[in-house]
């Protein structure tokens, strides 16, 4: 499957799926705090309301870096493993001027971890 599939595989998956649907996942393969931290909320115990079915909704901001966070993990958890997965939102990414892509998410850099994850899904080393 070429990148561009994944990527707007990803994408469709993500749109079809309810915000609480996303956060639970999320949490279920990053860890709440982690998904607080690059949906930008301070509270590291949100991730636990927005997951549950009839719990708080995500303001627009948080749901725009939630989805992205998800589409993201979908193509390279599809890729490559889970595990491979979590290590690229956690560690330094010189795409991201060695920011990790969980930072540039909550910074709202939305293009560059896009380019970021293309890079990777394709073994560049070069965007």
């Amino acid at each position: 499957m070429s990148t561009s599939t994944t990527i707007i595989a990803g994408h469709a998956e993500t749109a079809r799926l309810d915000i609480h649907e996303v956060v639970r996942r999320l949490n279920s393969h990053l860890g709440p705090l982690l998904v607080a931290t690059l949906a930008g909320s301070k509270d590291p115990k949100a991730p636990h309301r927005w997951a549950k079915p009839a719990g708080s909704i995500p303001g627009p901001a948080f749901q725009k870096r939630l989805l992205l966070a998800h589409r993201v993990w979908i193509a390279i958890a599809d890729a490559e493993t889970d595990a491979i997965a979590r290590a690229w939102f956690v560690g330094g990414n010189p795409f991201l001027e060695e920011d990790t892509p969980l930072t540039a998410i909550r910074e709202d850099r939305h293009k560059e971890v896009t380019q970021a994850l293309t890079a990777f899904l394709e073994d560049r080393q070069d965007l």
